[in-house]
Parts: C-alpha cells; sequence; structure tokens
C-alpha cells in the first residue's frame, strides 16, 4: 500500500472504489468519500459502488444496503446508475428478433 497510496488517492477522487488486499486477501475497502456516502451512509454506499462497478448482483446490493430489491432499484436510479445493462450486441439480437 505504500508504492499505491497516491494512486488510491487519485482512484477515490474519481469516485472509484478501491479494495486492499495483503498477500491476495482482501483486509479492506476504500469508498469515496462523496455525497453518496454523506447521503446514504457507508453500507448503501459501498453496495452502490459495488454493483455499479458489476463486483455484486443487485440483490447482494439491497441486502447489504439493508433495503428491499425495489428500494435498491430506486435507490440506484436516483444516483443515475442503470440496473439493467445491456451490449450493444445483445441489443442488436433483440431488435433483429423484434422484426
Amino acid at each position: 500500500m505504500r508504492e499505491r497510496t497516491g494512486e488510491l488517492i487519485r482512484d477515490a477522487e474519481a469516485g472509484k472504489l478501491s479494495v486492499i488486499t495483503r498477500h491476495g486477501t482482501p483486509v479492506f475497502v476504500a469508498v469515496p468519500f462523496d455525497d453518496t456516502l454523506l447521503q446514504e451512509g457507508v453500507g448503501a454506499a459501498l453496495a452502490i459502488k459495488l454493483f455499479d462497478e458489476e463486483h455484486i448482483s443487485l440483490g447482494r446490493a439491497a441486502h447489504m444496503a439493508g433495503r428491499s430489491v425495489g428500494e435498491m432499484v430506486d435507490l440506484l436510479g436516483r444516483h443515475g446508475i442503470a440496473v439493467i445493462r445491456i451490449t450493444a450486441e445483445e441489443l442488436g439480437r433483440e431488435l433483429t428478433d423484434f422484426d
């Protein structure tokens, strides 16, 4: 961590969550100190970040934030985070199937 302190700070300033490991084992999580953290609390902010970075599922995020799945969907929406994510390829297939 000593060698990467500057990188961790830059990532936090960019809104990125960091998982700090020791010999490959997670030790702690650095959550950016931002409006989400202040408004929603640590658990919800962590859940939002982990879901947004596609590390956890919607159900896991809801559980971590202490909310129902519906409440989590609303929370993510308020923060501008899409719950349903579709790739351009998937969208193309869907549109082809629609025709």
